[in-house]
């Protein structure tokens, strides 16, 4: 770390990053039901400001048209999937070298987590998870979930509330997610960021870039 260059703060995602990614479920799902790989995936992405994902992440569908307007956008892309089955494959398990890191984090630097999530009713949202989970969100001073507040990465303006709550320069933050598309506002914005591909390789980058042993 040079001398000029000062980390204030570290913010993660939530899913896929202190959590097992869903995208190993959505695979099993796929082979189990003879769809075509990767149909829950390009659903997701596919118009991803304004699809039925973008838009319950924002709590502006309730589950009811969250599940058909789901099923539609899937159907174009060649196989109809209901949006309600969709839900339970989003849990994930929480990576404990994941949390281990973060707890050392915490005790040297300022620590946030931008969340698109589900309306705390649906099923698979943080909401209906366990006491675990609870401890985990109390290691961060701050968190912002997108169905809280009506916007989803990667909007920028979820980055810049986030650097305002926890009063620090983005420059001096970095930011760990698991998609690309959602690394690169935080990037434009001066975050050094991770692109979290599995817990170990997340761990060695976000030491690096602390200069703190995580493990």
């Amino acid at each position: 770390m040079s001398g000029d260059w000062m980390i204030e703060a570290v913010i993660w995602d939530f899913g896929g990053v202190l959590t097992t990614s869903p995208f190993e479920a959505f695979a099993r799902f796929e082979a189990e039901r003879g769809l075509p790989a990767d149909i829950i995936r390009r659903t997701n992405a596919s118009n991803h400001w304004e699809n039925a994902w973008a838009k319950f992440e924002r709590a502006e569908v309730d589950i009811e048209a969250f599940d058909q307007l789901f099923a539609a956008e899937s159907r174009a892309l060649g196989a109809e999937v209901r949006g309600r089955d969709v839900l339970p494959l989003l849990s994930g398990d929480l990576r404990p070298e994941m949390v281990e890191a973060l707890r050392r984090v915490k005790a040297r630097f300022k620590t946030g987590c931008i969340t698109n999530n589900l309306p705390a009713n649906a099923i698979g949202s943080l909401g209906g998870r366990s006491l675990y989970v609870a401890e985990v969100m109390a290691l961060f001073d701050h968190v912002i979930e997108s169905a809280k507040i009506g916007l989803r990465k990667p909007d920028p303006r979820i980055y810049r509330m986030m650097v305002e709550a926890l009063g620090v320069d983005p420059k001096n933050c970095v930011y760990l997610d698991d998609l690309g598309v959602n690394l690169k506002p935080a990037r434009e914005m001066g975050m050094t960021t991770i692109k979290v591909l599995n817990a170990q390789q997340a761990i060695t980058e976000l030491e690096a870039a602390t200069g703190l042993s995580l493990r």
